[in-house]
């Protein structure tokens, strides 16, 4: 007995110091075992408790009734599967009639507390069955990407989300994306994930950033197109207006629309094309959009109506022709002048970090959910990389991508420089890249030595 209780107090402190020290060791170690025995030790109790149950049907009440038996329980939803996961459970429930997915949403805040998980979120899979994922640790206080991710075109994994799964950016399913954040919010790290997902697949990356380049320029061996002014910006932007024009032509030339064409052979963007005939597709992020938005003399005013309506052309007509947009920058308001909301409107994806004001959560997600421009609002300043992402159908999520730093992204941009395509309408604006390593770029004028 004494061997035994040694035993026993050695793992318990084993848990205890896992379980403080690493969260995501104790759950795979321990904790996954005690949850699934807790969740299904306690089910019915739960259920009962939380209001998610039903009353037993007419036709069981008249047969206790005749047989002369006791009333039958409430009925609780059927457990139809129960899968541990790398980070919590997830469990499938089949709901009773008279139940709606709703019900459950509601009471996942009290399912948590009952089961004892740090986190549960719920969501519909189809009629009559509700998936109900719950966390065992915060996986976003160090976020830790799972090895395999599923591989698809032009779909990043960029993030962890709050439930455990992971956060992709699907450019085929939502084309533009927008980026917003304060200054030392994560928008940077955020933004670099992208880059370094993008940087092996088959894609062009055209970048503007009038920051002088500080934020894409040390990536630029693996970018088809840099600018680092308004002025080249202008003009990039307007090449790839013209490069748009001439994919559609491509598009219009093979179609050959006849009675004798199946229709799941008619092109109608680059994705339908054969493989030997589709252009390459191209991602442009901008990396302040403010910069490119605001003007101090006439001449700037009408070099930034040239940038707005090549961008919302971009916007509105550039998914056929595998453009996709990516703007980031800390506000994207009214203020900054006329076509800037129709441009937002166009940026279905919305991905919101640490704001300073409701005013630009709600430039994010007022038009789509309060509850995630109260989110928004609710980072805490000393969480950087934490966001709120959601799309135009109201769902939101919370997010958090996993710090990279700028030597990573560029060993990773380097590594896949063999990848980055040549377009010829950007050929213009291809960075050089052969920069001696001894150049310096003096930020103050030397006083001469005087005797």
């Amino acid at each position: 007995m004494t061997w035994f209780m040694v035993a026993v107090v050695v793992v318990v402190a084993a848990a205890g110091l896992l379980r403080w020290r690493r969260p995501a060791w104790y759950w795979l170690t321990f904790g996954v075992f005690v949850a699934t025995v807790r969740v299904l030790v306690r089910y019915a109790s739960v259920m009962d408790a939380c209001g998610l149950t039903v009353p037993p049907s007419r036709w069981r009440l008249a047969l206790a009734r005749v047989a002369n038996r006791p009333v039958p329980d409430s009925r609780i939803p059927r457990i139809l599967r129960l899968r541990p996961t790398r980070t919590g459970l997830v469990l499938r429930l089949k709901l009773r009639p008279g139940q709606d997915a709703f019900d459950v949403s509601a009471a996942t805040d009290r399912l948590r507390h009952s089961f004892g998980m740090y986190g549960v979120t719920s969501r519909e899979v189809r009629s009559g069955v509700v998936e109900v994922r719950m966390t065992g640790y915060d996986v976003l206080k160090q976020v830790q990407m799972p090895a395999k991710t599923e591989e698809r075109p032009m779909r990043v994994p960029v993030a962890l989300r709050e439930d455990g799964s992971v956060h992709y950016r699907d450019y085929r399913a939502v084309p533009h994306g927008l980026t917003l954040g304060a200054t030392e919010s994560g928008k940077s790290v955020y933004q670099r994930n992208l880059v370094a997902g993008l940087a092996p697949m088959d894609v062009a990356l055209v970048g503007i950033d009038c920051k002088q380049g500080v934020e894409l320029f040390p990536l630029a061996r693996r970018f088809s197109a840099l600018a680092d002014n308004p002025d080249t910006a202008l003009e990039l932007l307007e090449a790839l207006v013209s490069h748009m024009e001439e994919v559609y032509q491509l598009i219009r030339a093979e179609q050959r629309i006849s009675v004798a064409v199946p229709d799941a052979e008619i092109a109608a963007d680059i994705w339908d094309l054969p493989a030997d005939l589709r252009p390459v597709p191209v991602v442009v992020l901008v990396d302040e959009v403010a910069e490119l938005a605001l003007f101090a003399s006439k001449e700037e005013e009408k070099r930034r109506d040239r940038i707005i309506t090549a961008l919302v052309r971009l916007a509105q007509l550039g998914r056929a022709a595998g453009i996709y947009l990516e703007i980031c920058g800390q506000r994207f308001g009214s203020e900054l002048g006329k076509g800037i909301t129709m441009l937002r409107a166009q940026l279905t994806g919305r991905t919101a970090h640490r704001v300073n004001d409701e005013t630009s959560a709600n430039m994010a997600f007022g038009d789509i959910s309060p509850d995630a421009v109260l989110a928004a609002i609710q980072i805490p300043a000393e969480t950087r990389g934490i966001a709120i992402a959601g799309d135009s159908t109201g769902g939101w999520h919370r997010i958090r991508a996993p710090h990279t730093s700028l030597r990573q992204a560029v060993n990773i941009c380097n590594k896949y420089a063999d990848h980055t395509p040549d377009v010829p309408a950007l050929e213009a604006y291809r960075p050089a890249v052969a920069v001696l390593a001894s150049a310096r770029v003096p930020l103050s004028k030397t006083a001469p030595a005087t005797a």
